[in-house]
């Protein structure tokens, strides 16, 4: 049994001594394993499949919510963004939360906040109820998603997390993929509200092997950051908030240059917070290290690129090129399902090769599925001339997920990686609320809804952002330590980066 399992089942036993709590899973650290590692990657793979999905299951849904609810083009912004802004201004919170409390008991308490706001969506009688329960749906997913990886992280040696990891990416991939599709075809066939009705019996079957399977486990019992929290979160919030009103209320209104300049300095007084404080939530100290640094600008870039351009195209293909809500969700499959194909085989060449040439062909080659699309789009586009640009598009995203999340957790020390988890799916969510937001005003400011010519005049421009905030992400990524560098501060035995980063 590794040094981090036997560290994990003793802090476990030594809290169960003094606390008394559940007796019942003290068996459950010191049972196979095999076992454990495999009830783990399915219990964490079908939670993160399920807040991934939720990301991007609203998008080819948005004409018809927009039907049935109205709403502006900011409103459909916000159905989306208050999702990603709660979802990424707290997770740092949840996992911390977690390290504090116990990681297994606020993975439950997080999937059944996000059942319960899932069914909330789905009976809101307006868009306003709509996007409260969006915004619920992202505490929810805020304290379930950075503990996904975190305990199945504990659960797996580490000769074996590049291969876990790589699954673990592939149905995060799935989510990705299939958003878009299951979104359009329950719509259409259905109503828009079963996208969210969806997620009610996936959690109630998920509950039960997690409160029975998972073993529990403590991170260093740090106290809470609520200062942090607070500032990360108003800052965001204003900054995105701005964006988003941008163009409907003018650049120079008050509340856009409120949002603006508040947002910027609750952000520095963040970063200030989290250089100074004894136990901040996000340690500048983290981004001392090259390789953390590095793979966390290259996420948050990708899912602006990323997330804004699938939040434009989806509608793209329904409102110009009169495509229904299915045939929508299969045509961007080539782009949102290669992810399944590509993530396994890039878990199993980044064990081989290492992360950094695997994560930044990824992301090259999504930039160029971009800039492609940006290039040949018109009213009167054939499917057959998209079709290089989203498989493109997909092969790329599938390289980047699973070698990222195995950077990430190998860039700092066992103990901080929750905060580091918390830290890269925040900084991704953050990016994608920011893409939707920065793509939708650059759309908005050159085109518009009011016909097939300004849709293209307005979103072709947008996706020349986009492909442009990927390709400075691939360049971040050339920045990471090479193989022979992370081999000497231990990528493959993360247990040895305690001794090696500072």
């Amino acid at each position: 049994m590794s040094e981090r399992s036997e560290q994990l089942d003793h802090e476990h036993h030594e809290h169960h001594k003094h606390h008394g709590q559940d007796k019942h899973h003290e068996h459950q650290g010191t049972g196979p394993r095999r076992a454990g590692a495999a009830w783990a990657l399915v219990i964490t793979s079908v939670a993160g499949f399920m807040a991934a999905l939720d990301n991007l299951v609203v998008t080819t849904a948005l004409p018809s919510i927009r039907q049935d609810l109205g709403g502006a083009l900011d409103d459909l912004e916000w159905t989306v963004s208050a999702y990603t802004l709660t979802f990424a201004v707290l997770l740092m919170f949840g996992a911390a939360l977690g390290d504090r409390f116990g990681r297994r008991r606020l993975f439950i308490t997080g999937l059944t906040i996000f059942t319960g706001a899932s069914a909330a969506a789905a009976l809101a009688p307006g868009i306003n109820g709509l996007i409260a329960a969006r915004a619920i749906q992202g505490v929810g997913a805020a304290i379930m998603m950075p503990l996904t990886l975190t305990l199945l992280t504990a659960a797996v040696p580490a000769a074996k997390r590049g291969m876990m990891y790589g699954i673990w990416g592939a149905v995060n991939g799935l989510a990705v993929a299939s958003g878009p599709l299951i979104g359009g075809s329950l719509t259409e066939h259905v109503s828009w509200q079963w996208i969210f009705w969806l997620n009610v019996p996936l959690g109630l079957v998920v509950l039960p092997p997690a409160r029975l399977r998972l073993a529990e486990s403590y991170g260093t019992g740090a106290p809470l950051d609520i200062t942090g929290t607070l500032l990360a979160s108003g800052g965001l919030f204003g900054i995105v908030y701005a964006l988003i009103r941008g163009n409907p209320d003018g650049w120079t209104s008050p509340t856009v240059l409120t949002g603006l300049i508040a947002g910027a300095a609750l952000l520095a007084a963040f970063v200030r917070h989290g250089m100074r404080s004894a136990d901040p939530m996000l340690p500048m100290r983290l981004f001392r290290s090259r390789a953390f640094s590095a793979i966390n600008a290259a996420s948050l870039l990708m899912f602006v690129g990323m997330f804004g351009s699938i939040f434009l195209l989806s509608q793209f293909l329904q409102n110009v090129i009169g495509y229904s809500p299915t045939e929508a969700g299969l045509r961007m499959l080539p782009w949102t399902g290669m992810p399944m194909i590509a993530a396994p085989i890039a878990g199993y060449l980044s064990d081989r090769i290492g992360g950094r040439p695997v994560v930044a062909t990824g992301l090259a080659l999504q930039a160029l599925g971009l800039a492609w699309f940006a290039v040949i789009i018109s009213p009167d586009v054939s499917y057959g001339a998209q079709l290089p640009a989203l498989v493109i598009s997909g092969i790329g995203m599938g390289l980047y997920f699973a070698p990222a999340a195995n950077l990430v957790m190998s860039s700092v020390r066992p103990s901080e990686q929750g905060i580091a988890s918390g830290a890269n799916n925040a900084l991704r969510e953050v990016g994608g609320a920011l893409g939707i937001a920065v793509l939708a005003s650059v759309f908005s400011a050159q085109g518009g809804y009011g016909s097939a010519q300004a849709f293209v005049d307005g979103l072709g421009p947008a996706l020349w952002v986009g492909a442009g905030a990927v390709a400075v992400a691939a360049i971040a990524a050339a920045l990471l330590p090479g193989r022979a560098a992370r081999d000497r501060s231990g990528e493959r035995a993360p247990a040895e980066v305690a001794e090696l980063v500072g």
